[in-house]
C-alpha cells in the first residue's frame, strides 16, 4: 500500500508539472496576442501617461539636438490646462534629479528597452548637466556637456526619442 501511495503521488506531481509549461505557454499567447492589438505607439503612450502623471493627447513633447547636447520640452496644449502644467514640471524637475544621478528607469520603462546612449550617458554623468527650466505651459530639460562622446550619447538618446515618440523634431542639430 506504501509503494502504491508513493507512486501515485509521484504521478499526480508529474502529471500536474507537465500541466505547468502548457498554461504558461497560453498565457505567454494570450499575453503576446493582447500586445500586439496594440501599436508600440499606443504602448508607449500608455506606460508614458502612467510614468509621466499627464496625458498625451494633452501635451506636446518636444526633443532639440544641439551642439552642446539638447533639449527635452513638454508644454500643456491648452493655456487653460493648469493640471498637465504643473505635473509636466513636477515630472521634469524629477526627471532632470534623476539623469544626473545616472537613472534612466522611467524612460527605460516607457519604451520598454534602454534607449541608445543611456549606457554612455550613464557612465558620463559627472561631465553631463542637466537644468530644469519652467516654460509657458510647462517645462524643459536642457542637457549640456563639453564632452564629445557624452554629446553623441545625448543626440543618440534624443533621436531615438524623437522616433519613437513621433513628434516629427528635427533629427540634425539645429542651435
Amino acid at each position: 500500500m506504501r509503494i502504491t501511495l508513493r507512486w501515485v503521488m509521484f504521478l499526480s506531481i508529474i502529471m500536474m508539472m507537465s500541466q505547468v509549461p502548457s498554461a504558461q505557454s497560453q498565457s505567454r499567447q494570450q499575453h503576446d496576442h493582447s500586445q500586439g492589438d496594440k501599436s508600440r505607439q499606443e504602448q508607449v503612450n500608455e506606460r508614458g501617461d502612467r510614468t509621466m502623471g499627464f496625458s498625451h493627447a494633452k501635451t506636446a513633447h518636444h526633443f532639440r539636438l544641439k551642439d552642446d547636447g539638447g533639449a527635452i520640452e513638454v508644454t500643456a496644449i491648452s493655456d487653460a490646462d493648469a493640471a498637465s502644467r504643473d505635473q509636466i514640471r513636477r515630472h521634469l524637475n524629477r526627471g532632470a534629479e534623476m539623469f544626473s544621478e545616472g537613472d534612466f528607469s522611467a524612460p527605460m520603462f516607457i519604451h520598454g528597452r534602454t534607449p541608445p546612449g543611456v549606457e554612455t550617458m550613464k557612465r558620463l554623468k559627472v561631465e553631463i548637466k542637466y537644468e530644469f527650466i519652467e516654460i509657458d505651459r510647462g517645462a524643459k530639460v536642457r542637457i549640456s556637456t563639453a564632452n564629445a562622446e557624452a554629446v553623441k550619447a545625448i543626440h543618440e538618446f534624443l533621436r531615438f526619442q524623437i522616433r519613437d515618440h513621433q513628434t516629427g523634431d528635427p533629427i540634425d542639430v539645429v542651435n
